[in-house]
Parts: structure tokens; C-alpha cells; sequence
């Protein structure tokens, strides 16, 4: 199977390939504020629409007269940078169309995500980079890529400049059938719990840096605009973002590797996100978890390693139904951690019973169960009061 892949390596560059690599980043930034700049006005004067390549053809009957400082870097930074506006455009009003809140291209400001997009001939070999107009840049680490090199993206993160390099290249696929099938729900209490009763706790990288972040935020705040020590504290500030941000990836990263690789089938719950977020009390950490980012992880985590993913509805009642006799509780409040099923006295666990019951889902012996909270037709399932539980919780001297 023929597949894009993305190689990150962080570079090493010397003072001048530094002073270079800004200047990229410079006419890239520049040329899309200059063509969004162009488009808001010609739609306002004209009611007309435009496009990358004729930006780009005129772009390039005024380098010579207005920008000659452009001819000092490649001219596929800007080209990219058009590109990159076009595509801003075509997911604005796709947004418009689907009816989704896709915002209006913004202007890039100087010093937030210096970034610029090169390709043609790219060679990279052990611990060195070849890139256009920039030449032989080395690396922190050797590198490990396989394919054919498409194009290379070049950011800045804080004090560090890195390289991310898409590459297509030829994968075999195999489908795992001699492994076992797992259902995963995630959460806040336990990022992950499978259907085995293993559990897997995020490092809650937010959380733990947090007192850290607030002190160095107000020492930024407080610093004179323009001054040497507000740059300072913004460099410390972005570091700690950083290694916030690194944390959380590679932690997801790690698990949904290892998912990939040791399970034949992952079934997991399409969460509203939105509607988590509507808990103001929530909102921190159900970010700081990054549910969506381990979802487009396994997504083609699980193509790459021939094993399946498998998306059970929103409304899908898995922490309600008993796992053991199938009885759906009308409610169970998030406080509560562990209950007993008034029918058949099994003692669950919230988040094992809700990973054995997306398990189930995938066998096709889970209920259907509707929004409404109705069954499909030929399920016999007893819907429970709250009450009920409650009342066995305190009887038996149950913990939540």
C-alpha cells in the first residue's frame, strides 16, 4: 500500500544558516499577508475571486521592482505560501457550504509559527539535510527515512528550528487476525481503560506545569512592550509550552503505537467533544487530554500496522448497560465510579463495564440503543432507576 508518512528531526544550524532560514520564513510569511491582502480588496472593489497561480505570476512581475530582497531565498517559499492561502480559502467556504465553523483566513503575525514549505531536490543522509537555497544543514539525530521525499516544512518552535519531511513511500499490510480485539473507553479519571482491565493514565502534562505556567505568564505580562526582558520571558514561555505540548504527543504517540501493533480490532466511542466542553469546570483537562488527537492517531496508526478501527455511535449507551445482563440504567452521574447492577448484583467498574460493552459492539451482541433511549426490536432490556443503584450502593457500603 502506498502511503505519505511525516519524519520530524529537530536541525543544527550555524549562525548564518539561522539568519537564512529566518529570512525563508520572512518572505513566506510576507507573501501570504500580501495575496490575502489582495483578495479582501479585489472582492470589496470588484466582487472577483483569484487564485494561487495568477498571485503567483504577478507576484513575479513585481519581485524585480518592488521586492529584489525576495531573490535571496528559494522561490518556493512563497509559492508554498500562496498555496497555502489557497487552501485557507477552499476550507472556508467548504465550511460555509457544510454548514461547519471554519474561520476566514487570518494574517500571519512575525514571531508566532515561523514556518515555510520547500520542495524539489531534498537528500538527506545519517546526520545532515540537503534543502534548496539553504544547502547541507545537520541533525540532532540520524535520520531514518524511507521513500521518496515530496516536500519539507521547516518551523521554528521557541529557540529551535525543525524540519518535517513528507515522504511517500511503499508499506505491506497484513491483517491481524491472530490478535485479540480490545475495546477502549477513554476519560478523564483513566485517559484509557480496555476491555482486559488494563488502564492507561495520562501524564496530565498541563495539569502538573500549570502553577509554573501562571507565574512565568505574569512575569511576561509584566515586562515593558518592546524590551529586551519581555523577549526573554516570552522565550521561557514558549519552552514550557513546548515541553508541555512534547509530552502529550509522545505519550499518545506511545499508546496508540502500541495499540496498533499488538490488537487486531480497536473499537472506541465517538465522543462530543463540543458538548464536553460545555462543562466549564472540565474544559482544562479534557483539552489537556487531546481525545481527538489519539483518535487521528489510531485512525492511521491502524492502516500502517493492518489492524481495524471500529467507531461506535455517540449515543451508544456503554457506560449504562450492564455488561453482564444487558439492564440499562436510566442515568449514572460522572461522580460516580463504581456501581451494582440490581438485576444480576454484578459489581462494575464505570470504565471496565463501558470497555466491555463497546468490546461487545463489535461482535454485534451489544443492544441497539437510540438517542431516545429506546432498543431496537428484538432486545428484552430492563431500564433501571437511579434510585435503585443508589439505594444497593448504600446497602453493600459501596465506594463510588
Amino acid at each position: 500500500m502506498l502511503i505519505k508518512k511525516a519524519y520530524r528531526y529537530e536541525l543544527k544550524p550555524t549562525i548564518s544558516q539561522t539568519i537564512l532560514l529566518s529570512k525563508h520564513a520572512g518572505a513566506a510569511r510576507f507573501a501570504y499577508n500580501w495575496a490575502l491582502n489582495l483578495r479582501i480588496e479585489m472582492y470589496e472593489k470588484e466582487k472577483k475571486h483569484t487564485n494561487a497561480i495568477s498571485q503567483h505570476k504577478l507576484l513575479n512581475t513585481l519581485k524585480p521592482i518592488q521586492f529584489p530582497w525576495m531573490y535571496e531565498v528559494s522561490k518556493c517559499a512563497p509559492q508554498e505560501a500562496l498555496r497555502d492561502l489557497d487552501q485557507a480559502f477552499d476550507n472556508f467556504f467548504k465550511g460555509l457550504k457544510s454548514g461547519k465553523q471554519v474561520g476566514f483566513p487570518k494574517f500571519r503575525k512575525k514571531s508566532r509559527r515561523e514556518r515555510f514549505r520547500l520542495t524539489g531536490t531534498i537528500k538527506i543522509e545519517n546526520k545532515e539535510i540537503q534543502l534548496p537555497r539553504l544547502g547541507k544543514i545537520k541533525l540532532k539525530e540520524k535520520s531514518k527515512v524511507k521513500g521518496k521525499i515530496l516536500s519539507a516544512t521547516v518551523s521554528k518552535d521557541a529557540d529551535r528550528w525543525y524540519v518535517s519531511l513528507l515522504v511517500e513511500t511503499e508499506i505491506q499490510v497484513f491483517l491481524r487476525k491472530d490478535k485479540e480485539s480490545i475495546g477502549v473507553d477513554v476519560g478523564l479519571h483513566s485517559f484509557a481503560v480496555l476491555s482486559n482491565g488494563e488502564k492507561h493514565f495520562s501524564p496530565k502534562p498541563l495539569a502538573k506545569k500549570l502553577k509554573r505556567l501562571k507565574t512565568i505568564s505574569k512575569q511576561h505580562s509584566r515586562k515593558i512592550l518592546g524590551s529586551k526582558n519581555r523577549q526573554k520571558a516570552a522565550l521561557k514561555l514558549a519552552r514550557l509550552h513546548r515541553k508541555i505540548r512534547n509530552t502529550r504527543q509522545d505519550f499518545l504517540h506511545k499508546l496508540s503505537t502500541h495499540l496498533a501493533k499488538t490488537k487486531s480490532e480497536i473499537i472506541i466511542e465517538d465522543l462530543d467533544i463540543k458538548g464536553m466542553l460545555n462543562r466549564f469546570n472540565l474544559n482544562k483537562s479534557i483539552h489537556d487530554a487531546s481525545f481527538s488527537e489519539f483518535r487521528r492517531q489510531l485512525t492511521y496508526k491502524t492502516e500502517w500496522y493492518g489492524s481495524k478501527l471500529i467507531v461506535a455511535p455517540r449515543f451508544y449507551p456503554s457506560t449504562k448497560t450492564c455488561s453482564v445482563c444487558e439492564s440499562i440504567m436510566k442515568e449514572i452521574p460522572l461522580a460516580l465510579r463504581s456501581w451494582q447492577c440490581p438485576h444480576c448484583s454484578t459489581l462494575h467498574d464505570r470504565d471496565i463495564n463501558a470497555a466491555k460493552n463497546l468490546l461487545k459492539f463489535s461482535t454485534g451482541s451489544s443492544p441497539g440503543i437510540y438517542a431516545c433511549g429506546d432498543t431496537s426490536t428484538g432486545n428484552k432490556l430492563k431500564l433501571v432507576d437511579l434510585s435503585i443503584v443508589e439505594a444497593r450502593i448504600n446497602e453493600w457500603n459501596i465506594c463510588p
